[in-house]
């Protein structure tokens, strides 16, 4: 038995959006939400470069972005594409000839600011460029860097300022009959992303990238970026997702994750519920969930595992997961399996048990999902 059943009071209703391809990866339409995150070594380094995309990749990335501010990141860029296994962003600002060479260097998608790349002439010629090379654009909107005229007619940086950059970016790339791409207006206040995106999902059918930017350190970023992008996808708008923190890109993409997986628009690995603990805990459960965590992190089936320290929520909650585990009393707890008790278990061999119970149901999973297919 599996969390992940659709009930009518758990279904989001998505946004219809146009589908563009980012490489191999289709983003948009009825696409998985796809997660992505950003490369924070110097791009010249391409062997530390390539390793963090790769690390990225292994915790479930489907596209990274890798800045490319200078010539020597354009070289490093054509080094770099063919050694890896997902799909390349060149994040691209101030010089718009960047854009040329990062398409030419084999990017998937070219990131170009409104309020930065040049006029609509360079702008046209980033466009050519990714004609040619088979690339797809985001319009990459920040309310920390928008246009002049714009901050001359609002003031300030506002979500109408905004949508009013995004659009006109827009309009550029169609006049060129140019439509693989898709948007983002990030800003780092929360409020103000927020309703820059619901007013930029009424305005376009491309697909929307969505981030809060510059969110924080891992807590507070991670807090911030499920609160404003959370808020969103319940609305049912996002397309491909960033959350944007002071940390490891893999912590990136981990949160990514957990955000989707929190509202059922994503799957990935092992679903762990747990109790906060407390003293009638039969076994210490935060020991108990950080060691599941750290020997779980290899298993990319969907699944959902419970360890709830007692007999007063643990049962309830066993009877949803694919595996469970209540504590009990005299130093042993039940084991729950497909949602049924199974068999009592002693707390010292509580977590190889388990690790074993979920490889095990994983397996299974996985047989059934290919035998399907």
């Amino acid at each position: 038995m599996s969390l992940n059943h659709i009930r009518p009071w758990r279904n989001i209703e998505r946004r219809k959006s146009r589908q563009i391809m980012v490489g191999n990866v289709p983003v948009g339409g009825d696409a998985p939400i796809s997660v992505q995150t950003m490369t924070n070594t110097l791009t010249t380094d391409v062997k530390g470069t390539i390793a963090q995309i790769q690390a990225a990749a292994d915790a479930g990335a489907d596209i990274v972005r890798v800045s490319v501010p200078d010539e020597a990141s354009s070289k490093a860029l054509k080094l770099i594409v063919p050694e890896v296994s997902v799909p390349i962003v060149a994040d691209i600002h101030f010089h718009y000839k960047r854009g040329i060479e990062a398409a030419e260097a084999g990017a998937a998608c070219l990131r170009i600011n409104p309020g930065n790349i040049g006029d609509a002439k360079r702008v046209k010629e980033v466009i050519q460029a990714a004609r040619d090379h088979n690339c797809s654009i985001r319009i990459g909107v920040n309310a920390g860097s928008l246009e002049r005229h714009l901050l001359e007619k609002y003031g300030e940086p506002c979500p109408d300022a905004m949508v009013e950059s995004g659009m006109d970016h827009i309009r550029i790339l169609q006049d060129n009959d140019f439509h693989e791409f898709k948007i983002s207006v990030k800003a780092s206040d929360v409020f103000m992303a927020a309703a820059a995106y619901q007013q930029l999902a009424e305005a376009t059918d491309a697909p929307i990238h969505l981030g809060i930017t510059e969110a924080g350190g891992l807590i507070s970023g991670t807090v911030k970026s499920a609160i404003g992008m959370g808020n969103l996808l319940w609305a049912g708008i996002g397309d491909t997702i960033r959350v944007s923190l002071s940390a490891d890109p893999v912590e990136e993409v981990k949160m990514g994750f957990e955000i989707l997986k929190s509202l059922g628009l994503r799957h990935r690995g092992v679903n762990i519920i747990s109790c906060p603990s407390c003293a009638r805990q039969g076994f210490d459960v935060i020991k108990t969930v950080e060691a599941l965590e750290k020997r779980l992190e290899h298993i990319k089936t969907p699944m959902s595992l419970s360890i709830i320290g007692c007999v007063v929520n643990g049962p309830g909650e066993a009877l949803m997961t694919d595996v469970g585990f209540t504590g009990g009393g005299a130093g042993s707890g039940m084991v729950y399996l497909a949602g049924k008790q199974s068999h009592k278990l002693s707390n010292d061999q509580m977590v190889d048990h388990i690790v074993e119970q979920v490889e095990k149901k994983a397996a299974q999973l996985d047989a059934a999902a290919a035998a399907e297919s």
